[in-house]
């Protein structure tokens, strides 16, 4: 556990990333209940060659290199799996509104668990399709699943609010996905207007090919 900690606190103060230390208790507590949940549901990759804590949790706040969360601001983390990257993001931000959303529901029960036993008060998880959400709309919305830019900004079109932004951690050549996404927001409300890709292979090994995607309204 302390080596964890330290990994994590070099990694943050590294990259300028402000953590309290009972924040970076919490982070290192959802790692372990991310692992033990893991061996039940398959929430995360069970052949991971990092630890949880640098290419789930790190990665993750990695967000926070591009956008500043504000006090009141609405997120939704799409296709949460085992709340990546919405639980790490709360914990750090807890004046921010979280709600964290999957169509598979153990998923959503590991969650809800999680963060009963962390004591997150500005997250909530529910157990549905993004297509059935309904009179809601955010300010951000995140992603961290393997669903094709294309579709997240489908997703992301009707729930953004005028100035909202959809935030992905992706990999790979993305081209392709930004062309097409681009090309498909006529039929999307007009969102996106613009797409920026940061690669963050220079911040971890690990990242080699990791991106955070940014698509604007």
């Amino acid at each position: 556990m302390n080596e964890e900690l330290t990994t994590l606190q070099t990694l943050c103060a590294e990259h300028a990333i402000e953590i309290e230390p009972a924040m970076l208790q919490q982070l290192l507590a959802y790692g372990d209940y991310l692992d033990q949940w893991n061996q039940k549901i398959n929430l995360i990759s069970r052949k991971e060659e990092a630890p949880v804590i640098i290419k789930h949790i790190f990665h993750s706040l990695l967000i926070t290199l591009y956008h500043s969360f504000s006090n009141g601001e609405q997120v939704l983390d799409l296709g949460t799996g085992g709340g990546l990257p919405g639980i790490p993001l709360a914990i750090v931000f807890p004046q921010t509104h979280f709600l964290l959303v999957d169509s598979t529901g153990k998923k959503i029960m590991a969650c809800q668990e999680m963060i009963k036993e962390l004591g997150i008060k500005n997250v909530v998880a529910i157990h549905s399709r993004v297509e059935e959400l309904d009179d809601v709309v955010f300010d951000t919305i995140l992603s961290r699943q393997v669903a094709s830019l294309d579709k997240l900004c489908a997703y992301a079109g009707r729930l953004l609010k005028p100035k909202g932004m959809l935030i992905c951690l992706k990999g790979g050549n993305l081209d392709g996905e930004i062309q097409k996404a681009m090309s498909s927001s006529n039929s999307n409300f007009g969102f996106p207007f613009k797409i920026e890709q940061h690669p963050i292979n220079g911040i971890s090994p690990y990242f080699s090919e990791k991106k955070i995607v940014i698509a604007y309204r």
